[in-house]
């Protein structure tokens, strides 16, 4: 059947559980950026803040911005499982080896995909530009999945406590019982029933967990995001929000504050620790507060620092933090 990216719309499909389900928690980023692209770019929207909205969908081009609009296809949310060539279910699973993966499926491979998720004949009218030209369709959602991963990558980072924690509640979990208010408490578009899960879809379908195991894969996406494989022989996956993740969200307190001041200036400290993700210098002189004849001072020297890079993109000025400026961040962190 494929993958699911879980509908807002109140039905629901059903994966019934006969006894205790076995447990297994996967850390793989891919899902979140998965999760990123059907709320930046495709139009899924759930909960991703739209500052993060509007810098991930800057960092991709015209061919990885038209390979992901299938994503989120009104009244669908069924995708081919090349969308995720790599199953969390093997065990952590990188971006890199995912784009890897994606580079490395033929074309006829992903032809066999769609004719297998929707059948034979013509796929669906928003899967049909993939079917034409599956080469070029690969392509462009590899490069997507590798430019919103350069931008959230940072981000999942900063997110290591709170993985390490849900891994910890995982696990006591799967060892000492407590599944139902584990699994029922995933997220608001998955309600733990009489049967099992129902989870929050635009196709009801039920199905039957049986023996495979159950691999619970956090992500760090807006609250309402939900990705789901259900039909796989082996095991199933359901990526879900990771608890707390709202936190990340809002702007850090600098790092060791004083310190940074000191070397860099408070302004300026301030302003690097803003730049989570790219920004444009109206984004930031409204988030700071700063004039934006001000802003531009201070830009100037963390560029001759070389913290941050400049790049105009049509109207826009963007600006990014440099692998230097994310060194000297994570030395104050310490």
């Amino acid at each position: 059947m494929g993958t699911q990216i879980a509908a807002k719309r109140r039905m629901w499909s059903e994966l019934r559980l006969s006894s205790p389900p076995r447990l297994q928690i996967s850390i793989s980023p891919n899902l979140t950026a998965l999760a990123m692209i059907a709320d930046a770019l495709a139009g899924r929207q759930r909960g991703l803040p739209e500052s993060w909205r509007k810098a991930i969908a800057s960092q991709v081009g015209p061919l990885g911005q038209d390979a992901v609009r299938p994503l989120a296809v009104p009244g669908s949310s069924i995708a081919p499982d090349s969308i995720v060539p790599c199953s969390p279910t093997d065990g952590d699973v990188t971006v890199q080896s995912q784009v890897s993966a994606l580079q490395d499926i033929s074309p006829d491979a992903l032809i066999k995909d769609l004719e297998q998720t929707f059948g034979p004949g013509t796929p669906p009218l928003h899967w049909r530009s993939a079917a034409e030209r599956p080469e070029r369709w690969l392509r462009g959602y590899a490069g997507a999945l590798a430019d919103v991963w350069n931008t959230t990558e940072p981000l999942w980072k900063r997110a290591r406590p709170l993985l390490d924690r849900e891994v910890e509640r995982v696990g006591v979990a799967a060892v000492r019982g407590g599944h139902e208010l584990l699994l029922g408490a995933l997220s608001e578009r998955i309600v733990y029933g009489e049967r099992g899960l129902l989870i929050s879809d635009l196709e009801s379908s039920t199905f039957e967990l049986g023996d495979r195991k159950l691999v619970l894969v956090p992500m760090l996406a807006g609250k309402d995001a939900v990705i789901v494989s259900l039909d796989s022989p082996d095991a199933v996956w359901i990526a879900y929000p990771v608890p707390g993740a709202g936190s990340l969200w809002r702007k850090p307190v600098a790092p060791a504050g004083n310190e940074l001041s000191a070397i860099l200036g408070p302004v300026r400290a301030h302003l690097l620790c803003a730049l989570e993700q790219p920004m444009t210098m109206s984004m930031l002189s409204t988030d700071l507060q700063i004039a934006p004849s001000g802003l531009t001072y201070h830009c100037d020297r963390l560029r001759a620092g070389r913290l941050i890079m400049r790049e105009r993109r049509g109207r826009e000025v963007w600006i990014t933090r440099t692998r230097r400026a994310e060194e000297l961040l994570e030395l104050f962190r310490r």
